[in-house]
């Protein structure tokens, strides 16, 4: 499976989150608050560069890697993601410049689950959530552990590794993001020296 085939794969399986996310939110999922980035705004978020190779893809595409690529190269480890415009000075409020291509944790957070020591389901939230979403929380919370399907992380996860062992390693968002368009520039340096060598 070469780079774009592993992209398209990714694409696909944020497709069949999408969708198993639809269910959960119909049946009473809960949703992260509106406008609200303290998450995005945390360089500490761990990610892995095979999730952004549709971004790196998307920005390769519009002309504007290398310049991504020197941004990042050129900021400091305590900048928030990439992604992210804060509109509130302390970044606790702000948006996604690329929703659709956000990687697997943007679109697991607030919506997926993961089992605690006991086996028990937990939801994948914040402090915020739980307290501003208290009682719809703890029903929340409730139902996963009865009968409301909600998608796993880990399976998310796992069928991520079984893509790229290599490029499912996990870094700082801004980090895993800078490989991802390191690896795209590499994989397309190198098709374009090919293609110019059959002509």
């Amino acid at each position: 499976m070469n780079l774009i085939e592993k992209s398209q794969a990714v694409l696909k399986l944020f497709e069949e989150l999408e969708q198993e996310n639809k269910e959960y939110k119909a049946q009473g999922g809960m949703t992260c608050v509106s406008g609200c980035g303290k998450c995005c705004a945390s360089p500490k978020v761990s990610a892995s560069p095979l999730e952004f190779l549709p971004l790196a893809f998307d920005f390769y595409s519009k002309g504007i890697a290398e310049a991504k690529l020197q941004l990042l190269e050129e900021q400091s480890q305590e900048e928030s993601c990439l992604l992210f415009r804060k509109t509130s000075e302390d970044g606790s409020k702000g948006y996604c410049t690329n929703y659709a291509y956000r990687g697997m944790i943007c679109r697991l957070f607030g919506s997926a689950a993961r089992r605690n020591k006991s086996g028990r389901k937990e939801l994948i939230t914040c402090k915020i959530l739980k307290e501003e979403k208290n009682a719809e929380f703890l029903e929340l919370d409730k139902n996963i552990n009865a009968d409301l399907a909600i998608p796993m992380a880990t399976n998310y996860y796992s069928q991520l590794n079984d893509l790229d062992q290599y490029l499912s390693a996990s870094y700082p968002i801004n980090e895993a993001i800078q490989r991802a368009i390191e690896v795209v520039l590499r994989f397309k340096y190198y098709e374009e020296e090919e293609q110019s060598t059959q002509v």
